[in-house]
């Protein structure tokens, strides 16, 4: 989409900023050499598409005043096996740093206003993003992580674990979770409040199952106003969005929510 139809995705940046949206993130999630050297595309078409996720987000930005956050998406989203919601990859913490790296480099010489590294299922992860943003110090980044329930990461490590972990990088000013079920969200920051003096973001999905050869599954839940009224009376929160399946109409509802 990004070679072939940007036009498709800015106008899809554009229907969120209309919405309300404060933070538009760019297409980016699943962008990398490697994913695309195995799809039959070539090292320079990734990082021209890296560089262009950030161009459509900032020109569907320009008419308001969202910032532009670079999505970061995890090692696991590449292997489209639904990795993402599991983590345990069984790979070295080298081949995680080096997959960031080269992937971070691009992005951050796009210049995003900050980062969004995101759907981030496992704690040895976040290790390893937290060495490579060592090299980006000016660029602020928040770090959300995918969740199995209302205590732990999808790789099943307590999610205080993982925030310790983030606080370590200057550069990460926000930690919670996204792409995590709603009814899950509000104890897990409630924990990451008790747990850390960071800033709070949560942005879930809308409550289906991923299935990694059929998709989205299941009914799904809204996140109504209670919920999202909720989340944001807990202490450090300052985010708040939806993921998979909350579309423009949602985002609308949110933000008339928040400003009410």
């Amino acid at each position: 989409m990004l070679a072939d139809q940007p036009d498709e995705i800015r106008a899809v940046h554009a229907a969120y900023a209309q919405a309300g949206a404060r933070v538009l993130i760019s297409a980016s999630y699943q962008v990398s050499r490697e994913g695309f050297i195995a799809s039959g595309r070539t090292v320079d078409a990734a990082d021209a598409a890296l560089r262009t996720s950030i161009e459509l987000a900032r020109d569907a930005a320009a008419s308001s005043e969202a910032l532009v956050a670079a999505s970061v998406g995890p090692f696991g989203a590449i292997r489209h096996d639904g990795s993402e919601y599991t983590g345990r990859y069984g790979v070295s913490h080298e081949r995680l740093v080096d997959f960031h790296a080269e992937r971070l480099q691009v992005l951050v010489e796009a210049g995003p206003d900050l980062l969004a590294i995101e759907t981030i299922p496992d704690a040895d992860e976040v290790s390893a993003l937290v060495e490579v943003l060592a090299a980006f110090p000016e660029v602020p980044a928040w770090l959300s992580l995918s969740c199995r329930d209302a205590t732990s990461t999808c790789a099943g490590q307590p999610v205080e674990e993982a925030a310790a972990i983030a606080s370590e990088s200057p550069s990460i000013l926000a930690v919670g979770v996204n792409c995590t079920a709603p009814h899950y969200v509000a104890p897990l920051l409630e924990r990451l409040s008790a747990g850390s003096d960071l800033a709070l973001v949560a942005y879930p999905n809308a409550g289906r199952a991923w299935d990694p050869v059929t998709g989205w599954q299941g009914e799904g839940e809204e996140s109504g106003n209670d919920l999202v009224r909720a989340w944001a009376a807990i202490d450090g929160v300052r985010l708040i969005g939806g993921c998979c399946g909350v579309g423009p109409d949602s985002i609308a509802r949110i933000a008339a929510t928040l400003t009410t």
